[in-house]
């Protein structure tokens, strides 16, 4: 079984079905479909909890995203599984990532917050990985009922 950690701000967005897949950098080993998953905040604290009861994962696909401070949406490209996201979907896809400004004010710094969905996981994406282009995993699990 593998553990993963998110921040605070996701946390009401997996306890209610909202946000049912991550986002994650290669490493050694990731879910494998079929395979229950672990869902916690604040891992490694003494603060850390489940989120929820272990979901199954579903899918492992392969993902590209670009992001640039160019643009004010932030994300200028997503590919999923090698098919790039239309860009009237990358905005869908950023809320039900999390990144839903309505969702997150209160709860996520104000400096993090942008416009749309998809500037804030802009802003998310570079303060996080500093990098134009990230290549990695899109983990989704199974919804809840």
């Amino acid at each position: 079984m593998v553990a993963y950690g998110f921040k605070s701000f996701f946390a009401p967005q997996i306890e209610d079905g909202t946000k049912t897949h991550t986002i994650r950098g290669y490493r050694r080993r990731h879910a494998h479909v079929g395979e229950p998953i672990q869902l916690y905040q604040g891992m490694r604290t003494r603060y850390c909890r489940a989120i929820i009861e272990d979901p199954v994962c579903i899918a492992v696909l392969p993902i590209v995203i670009m992001s640039t401070d160019l643009i004010d949406a932030g994300i200028a490209y997503i590919a999923i599984d090698g098919q790039p996201l239309h860009r009237d979907e990358i905005e869908p896809f950023a809320a039900s990532d999390g990144f839903d400004p309505l969702r997150l004010a209160g709860h996520a710094p104000a400096k993090l917050i942008g416009a749309t969905a998809r500037e804030t996981m802009g802003r998310f994406w570079r303060q996080s990985y500093g990098q134009s282009v990230f290549q990695g995993v899109l983990i989704k699990w199974e919804p809840r009922p």
